[in-house]
C-alpha cells in the first residue's frame, strides 16, 4: 500500500480536525506578520489574533458561538501587506500568514476541507520562498533546489506537519467534535513549540 504525503494526509481527516490543523499553522505563521508590523508600522496585527481566538472558540462549540466569517475575512484583508512599497524580505511572510488565515477563514465558510489543505501548502511554501529569497539568493539553480530539499527549516515545517496529522489521526476516531481540552492541548502545543514556520521567535 502507498504511503500517503502530507496533503494527502489531512484531506482524509474529518473537517473539524482539518480546520484544527489549519489553526495551528496560522497560529505558528502569525509572529511573521508582528515582526514585520514591528518593523515597519504596517498594518496591525489585532484583527489576525482576533480572527484566530474566535475560530479557536468556535472550533470546539461551534453550535454555540457565532463568528461573522467574513468579517473577519474582510479584517484579515484590509491589513495585508503587498510586495509593491515593500522591499523588506520580511513582507513575504507577512502576506503569507494574511493569506493562510484568509485561506482558512474561506474553507470555513464554503466547508470545503480543499482550503484547509491549502493551509498547509502556504506554510511549506512560504518556508521555500524564505529560504530562496535569503540563503538561496546567490546559488545556482541546482544548488538552490539541493537548498530547499535539506534546510532544517525545510525538514522542521515538514516534521511539525506530520506530527500534527499523526496526532490528529489519532484523536479524530475517538470524537465528532473536537472538546474544549483537545484545543486548549493545541493552543498550548503552539506555545511550547516556541517559534513560526522561519524560525522567528514567539516571544519576540
Amino acid at each position: 500500500m502507498a504511503v500517503l504525503n502530507t496533503f494527502e494526509r489531512i484531506r482524509a481527516l474529518p473537517f473539524a480536525y482539518q480546520t484544527l490543523l489549519g489553526l495551528y499553522l496560522c497560529e505558528r505563521m502569525l509572529p511573521n506578520y508582528e515582526l514585520f508590523h514591528q518593523v515597519t508600522g504596517f498594518g496591525d496585527p489585532a484583527p489576525l489574533r482576533g480572527a484566530l481566538n474566535a475560530l479557536w472558540d468556535w472550533s470546539w462549540q461551534p453550535s454555540k458561538v457565532k463568528v461573522n466569517l467574513a468579517r473577519w475575512q474582510e479584517k484579515v484583508d484590509e491589513v495585508t501587506p503587498s510586495e509593491h512599497g515593500h522591499d523588506l524580505l520580511g513582507v513575504y511572510p507577512a502576506m503569507d500568514a494574511c493569506t493562510a488565515l484568509s485561506t482558512l477563514l474561506q474553507g470555513l465558510l464554503d466547508k470545503e476541507g480543499s482550503y484547509l489543505v491549502d493551509v498547509a501548502k502556504v506554510s511549506q511554501a512560504g518556508v521555500a520562498k524564505f529560504l530562496e529569497l535569503t540563503e538561496g539568493a546567490d546559488l545556482t539553480a541546482a544548488a538552490r533546489q539541493q537548498l530547499l530539499r535539506d534546510h532544517e527549516l525545510t525538514q522542521y515545517e515538514i516534521d511539525v506537519q506530520q506530527a500534527l496529522v499523526s496526532y490528529l489521526e489519532t484523536v479524530a476516531p475517538t470524537a465528532v467534535q473536537p472538546s474544549q481540552t483537545m484545543v486548549q492541548q493545541m493552543r498550548a502545543m503552539v506555545a511550547e513549540e516556541g517559534c513560526s514556520n522561519i524560525g522567528v521567535s514567539l516571544a519576540d
